[in-house]
């Protein structure tokens, strides 16, 4: 059976959560659908957030809790429910999922993005214990201490740079021989006295106790095997959006990212787009949270006509 909202949101990382408390103060139906069942995202992942304005030094786990709660209380209803499709019916859109179709007159796409992984040994398991994906979010832990940063692209470098300025020493490992980042991060990472770079190398696998304390490389040219003692390592292989599920219905870039400003207007007239699945400079906790805001904001002019 069918039933209608004046909003669904699809997600329920930070973007999603905010919205849902920024639709439900606004007086709207509304309804979160996550297809993991668990509210939270990516930062349920992230060990401990150190950036959140008034919030210093809260887990992942705890921060997302305290948005659920202050959802909840507002009353939002959530589903889980993997969106499979979006269907534009003019001044109505419906949302298909494997559960069931709904009808709101707007909607949110705040599915998120997924870092992607190396696949090697203990990547998985030490996940918030020395292994991360954001040198922003968790650099600060690893200040005075040695790092790695895998990869050879922009957000690599930007890592590497960011990290040299508090880290005694920085590796960058990639696997073939010249960077793909631009010429100028480039030449700001060659002029820093604590960075290293490891060419031609891999990770077979990362490796410690109860946290990271080393790597296993492999130089791909000959076949050399070695240990590398780090404290944390940082994976920057790439960032993949969560936006199959849209694919042809609004228009995304090269990378699958779906086209939206900080307004969150997509190409398709009531959908929005909102955190890190959208076009965007920094993809953070509070930016996905303003996102959110400015989403729902942007769909109540739209309702308004």
């Amino acid at each position: 059976m069918e039933q209608s909202y004046d909003m669904i949101i699809i997600g329920a990382g930070p973007a999603g959560m905010s919205a849902a408390i920024y639709a439900a103060r606004a007086g709207m139906a509304v309804l979160v659908l996550e297809k993991t069942g668990i509210q939270g995202g990516q930062v349920l992942n992230t060990y401990e957030v150190d950036n959140y304005p008034a919030l210093p030094e809260i887990s992942g786990f705890d921060l997302c809790m305290k948005m659920k709660e202050h959802m909840e209380k507002l009353g939002v209803k959530s589903r889980d429910g993997d969106v499979t499709e979006i269907i534009d019916q003019g001044e109505v859109k419906m949302v298909c999922t494997a559960e069931g179709n709904y009808i709101t007159k707007t909607v949110v796409i705040a599915s998120g993005a997924h870092h992607a992984k190396l696949g090697v040994s203990g990547e998985e398991e030490f996940a918030g214990m020395g292994v991360s994906y954001c040198a922003t979010c968790d650099g600060a832990f690893f200040r005075g201490k040695t790092t790695a940063v895998i990869g050879g692209g922009d957000v690599a470098v930007e890592d590497a740079i960011f990290l040299a300025r508090g880290c005694e020493k920085v590796y960058l490992i990639h696997r073939r021989d010249e960077l793909r980042a631009a010429k100028s991060l480039q030449e700001a990472l060659f002029k820093l006295p604590n960075v290293e770079i490891l060419w031609d190398t891999t990770v077979d696998e990362i490796a410690g106790s109860e946290q990271v304390e080393y790597l296993k490389l492999n130089h791909v040219k000959n076949g050399e095997k070695s240990e590398l003692k780090i404290n944390g390592v940082f994976v920057a292989v790439g960032i993949i959006p969560n936006s199959k599920a849209f694919e042809g219905f609004v228009e995304m870039d090269e990378k699958g990212y779906i086209k939206a400003g900080e307004d969150g207007h997509t190409s398709v007239k009531g959908v929005f787009a909102a955190g890190d699945v959208r076009t965007k400079q920094l993809r953070q906790i509070i930016t996905a949270a303003a996102d959110g805001a400015n989403a729902v904001t942007s769909a109540e002019r739209y309702l308004a006509g």
